[in-house]
This record gives structure tokens, sequence and C-alpha cells, in this order.
């Protein structure tokens, strides 16, 4: 029985969604020995999954360079390796998968505008002490 399709639900950057074909994720498994050294299905089942960037027909040209400017090598890996089954593991592993394509192909925040001087800059704390100090000189001082 061969799983279904990797399916990355639509948000910012993939309005429609996107489905990575099984054939293009790599999946490793490998079990810890239970107590007595033999293998059980419910100890630590590790699963990790590949996504090779630069051979999968899911991303498009422009998603395609996107994500390969967050990941230069062209290969992302995730790994889930709690206490729990393989088919679990697996389902946890896509799910992490899922969610590093979701924020890889999200659009960059909008840039910060620059702000003005803070409170506390030292232009303005050298100001208000010239201010203070002629303010003191000019204290008891009568005019005419």
């Amino acid at each position: 029985m061969s799983p279904a399709p990797l399916r990355v639900p639509p948000g910012p950057g993939i309005p429609e969604g996107l489905v990575v074909a099984d054939a293009d994720l790599v999946e490793r498994f490998s079990r810890s020995p239970g107590p007595g050294g033999q293998s059980v299905n419910t100890s630590d089942s590790r699963v990790e999954l590949e996504l090779d960037l630069r051979t999968t027909r899911a991303l498009t040209e422009e998603q395609r360079r996107r994500v390969l400017r967050r990941w230069p090598g062209g290969v992302i890996a995730v790994a889930a390796s709690e206490h729990r089954s393989q088919l679990r593991n697996r389902a946890a592993a896509r799910e992490r998968l899922a969610d590093l394509l979701r924020t890889a192909l999200a659009p960059p925040p909008p840039p910060r505008r620059p702000t003005k001087p803070s409170r506390g800059s030292r232009e303005r704390r050298l100001k208000a002490k010239k201010e203070r100090g002629h303010l003191k000189a000019m204290r008891g001082r009568v005019t005419d």
C-alpha cells in the first residue's frame, strides 16, 4: 500500500495549494530495538522524509527559484522520531515537510519603514541638556 501524495494546503504564495507526488519523496524507516533486543512496532520508529526541490514536478519555475533561495542545497529533509508507530511518524514527517514548503513559498514580509530617532536618542539628550543649561544661566537674572 503506497501512501497518498503529499498535499500542501493553500496559503500565501500558493493560493491553489500544492500536490507533491509520492515518487518525488524519499522515505527511510528505522526502528530502535525494543526491550530485550527485539524490534517492536510501537517502540521508537524513526521516519526520515526527503524532497529534492530540483527534480520535483510539483513546483513551477518561479516557486522553485524562491524555495532554492531558502535551501541552496536543493534538498529538504525532515524526520519524525517520537515514541509512536511508524504510520503516525510518517504522517508527522509529511506534516512537517508541508509546513516547511508553505513557509518557504510564502512571500517575504514587507520592509519596515525607517523610524524617527527614539526619545532616548543621543541627539535629543544633548539638545535637552543645552536647553537646561541655558535656562539655569538665565534663572535669577533680571532684565529690563
